[in-house]
């Protein structure tokens, strides 16, 4: 069984500044509440690595990256018993200057339900949260003409 989320969000921002923002998770608790901590476990952020993420009310979570198109999207999972949760991330052209920002999540498994009956509202919060906090960041980096 699947429970999904997804939020999109336009940004004032080229695709390349969104990416930067994007792809540096340890930096996430600056420009989101929900992220308290994340650690790269690994070298560099890209296929396998691994970073560690504390949100607030979960417990930590260890995501792998599965899939990387740079400059466009990256896919990762985590694991915990009875659901594997895949997140994917999706940056498309709208128009010049701005991008399109995907997030999608979503849970499979024997707990897939159980999971989104507890913890469906605020997972898609902190969905949502993400998705607006990564514009902020985003535009924050970009200079307006």
């Amino acid at each position: 069984m699947t429970e999904e989320v997804t939020a999109t969000v336009e940004v004032d921002a080229p695709a390349d500044a969104v990416w930067e923002v994007l792809t540096s998770p340890t930096r996430w608790p600056a420009w989101t509440d929900s992220v308290t901590e994340a650690e790269l476990l690994d070298e560099r952020f890209g296929p396998g690595a691994r970073v560690r993420v504390v949100q607030p009310g979960l417990r930590p979570a260890v995501w792998t990256v599965t899939e990387l198109e740079e400059g466009r999207a990256f896919t990762w999972t985590s694991r915990s018993p009875g659901v594997l949760t895949t997140a994917s991330h999706v940056l498309l052209p709208a128009g010049p200057e701005r991008t399109r920002l995907r997030l999608h999540l979503h849970h499979d498994g024997l707990l897939a339900p159980l999971v989104h009956r507890l913890l469906g509202a605020r997972t898609r919060r902190y969905v949502e949260m993400e998705a607006r906090g990564l514009k902020a960041a985003a535009e924050a980096r970009t200079p307006t003409p």
